[in-house]
């Protein structure tokens, strides 16, 4: 992350911006939202619970339909 992106996060709980000594955690489901704290993340799962599903289904979606880069002709066992 740089320096840049770093002054712009902040936690979407409290609001408090990650500077050197705070490091903010992202939601382990999502990887949108970023928190200072177990305490903030639990105070604001009511409100952040349903982007977060639309992402983790997303994310879903992304890796199940994802193509292979290459052609594996003979690796299934059903072709």
């Amino acid at each position: 992350m740089s320096a840049d992106n770093k002054a712009d996060a902040c936690c979407a709980a409290c609001g408090i911006k990650e500077v050197d000594d705070i490091k903010l955690k992202n939601c382990n489901a999502c990887f949108l939202a970023k928190y200072c704290g177990v305490e903030c993340q639990k105070n604001h799962r009511k409100q952040h619970k349903k982007e977060c599903k639309e992402r983790m289904a997303e994310l879903r979606e992304e890796l199940l339909f994802k193509q292979p880069e290459s052609s594996h002709l003979g690796d299934c066992p059903i072709c």
